[in-house]
């Protein structure tokens, strides 16, 4: 009987034992499955602050990147993983693709997260208007990024004697010079998305925030016909001649890195752009510089990157909330925005820590949705859906490579976004 008791005993002890690691095994299964497109070296340091804050609170990380610097490639195997009944516990997005989404039913309503974290109170309303559908909040968006930039290497422009570009005139004067000295002029890659990028700037400076409003997010058709869209097409046409020949299917961060060696003088782009300067270990105003597109300082052209937050079973929910907390943590907003480039999301956050583009973006959005001018990027899905925005990419790079002369290009304009409505 001794020993039945101690064998008894003994039973009840491995079980226990088991019980306890069986539950430590289904913590440590605790998994958020996270699809994006930062593959680039300055993004992938930037998300791996992200990766790491997770996986400090026991939450296993596990990637699914796809290569792209726009997020067409995403989009593609997002919509097959949703079609498959494999939704990802989050996806990055931007703009109406939030919306798209939301209306087939398939993101989770994070409500409660956002009231906890007073989102609604810290997050600029025209942020909101793509982070929630019908009065639920569906995302959590990580950054305002803006468009409208120019990054310049600094030793090029201390050589050339050449200071900030204030207007158009100015801006092609300083290309001109570059041009002549052998350099490249302006790093592009030949991507629809980053053609598309230039054409955000292109139409602010030639037409203000009234017309770019008109044109690319009301899509009037006596605007997108006009005779200053016209004019914005020619000046398309004139910054393709300072592009280089090898051009055509360059990725953006390559692009980047022509500036960071010395081998072209500016390159338009996001402040995405930043993270890889900072990634090759450069500094701003020692190194690069960051000035807003010429004839475009008191405006915005904004896409935020958000992470959409797909219905997931009972067992991945506690997993989701704590990824859509992190993001909107004030402390994570100011870590991950120094890496990647861009401004914090929130409004309530210390940004004395940001370097001197980092503390101008800040002050920028601000000044900006201060006086209504913080306006979503054509070119990052902020300012038209999918179809009409596809639809104007086609004709932009068309136009870009000279398939279309400026007054082609405007008719086109018209009849590509009427066609895409």
């Amino acid at each position: 009987m001794k020993f039945a008791n101690v064998f008894a005993a003994a039973l009840m002890a491995s079980a226990a034992s088991l019980a306890l690691a069986g539950g430590a095994m289904a913590q440590a299964k605790e998994e958020v499955q996270v699809l994006h497109w930062w593959t680039s070296g300055g993004e992938a340091k930037a998300l791996a602050t992200l990766k790491d804050k997770m996986q400090a609170e026991g939450v296993t990380w596990t990637d699914v990147p796809v290569a792209g610097g726009g997020g067409e490639g995403a989009m593609t195997v997002l919509r097959s993983r949703v079609t498959a009944g494999d939704p990802p516990t989050a996806s990055q997005m931007l703009g109406f693709d939030i919306q798209d989404w939301a209306e087939q039913g398939v993101l989770a309503n994070l409500n409660d997260i956002a009231a906890k974290g007073n989102w609604d109170a810290t997050i600029p309303q025209a942020i909101q208007k793509f982070s929630k559908y019908q009065d639920q909040w569906v995302a959590a968006p990580v950054n305002i990024h803006s468009t409208n930039w120019i990054w310049v290497n600094k030793a090029m422009f201390d050589e050339l004697g050449l200071s900030e570009p204030k207007d158009w005139d100015e801006l092609v004067a300083a290309l001109d010079k570059i041009k002549a000295s052998g350099k490249t002029a302006l790093a592009h890659g030949g991507q629809p998305w980053q053609d598309a990028t230039i054409f955000d700037s292109v139409v602010m400076t030639t037409g203000g925030p009234e017309f770019y409003q008109k044109a690319l997010i009301d899509l009037d058709p006596e605007a997108l016909g006009s005779d200053t869209m016209k004019t914005v097409f020619e000046r398309m046409a004139k910054l393709r001649t300072y592009v280089d020949d090898n051009f055509s299917g360059r990725d953006w961060n390559l692009a980047s890195a022509m500036v960071i060696n010395g081998e072209a003088g500016m390159q338009i782009m996001g402040d995405w752009a930043k993270g890889e300067f900072l990634n090759a270990g450069k500094e701003p105003g020692k190194d690069f510089l960051c000035y807003r597109f010429p004839g475009t300082q008191g405006t915005v052209t904004f896409n935020t990157d958000q992470f959409a937050m797909f219905k997931v079973g009972d067992n991945a929910q506690d997993a989701q909330t704590k990824l859509a907390a992190a993001i909107e943590e004030p402390a994570f907003q100011v870590a991950f925005n120094k890496i990647k480039g861009s401004a914090p999301t929130r409004t309530d956050v210390d940004t004395s820590s940001l370097d001197a583009c980092g503390q101008k973006a800040v002050a920028d959005v601000k000044e900006a949705a201060e006086k209504g001018t913080l306006l979503g990027s054509l070119a990052h899905g902020h300012a038209a859906r999918a179809a009409v925005k596809n639809a104007m990419y086609d004709v932009v790079t068309a136009a870009f490579n000279g398939e279309y002369t400026p007054d082609q290009a405007t008719t086109e304009l018209v009849t590509a976004v009427a066609g895409a409505q």
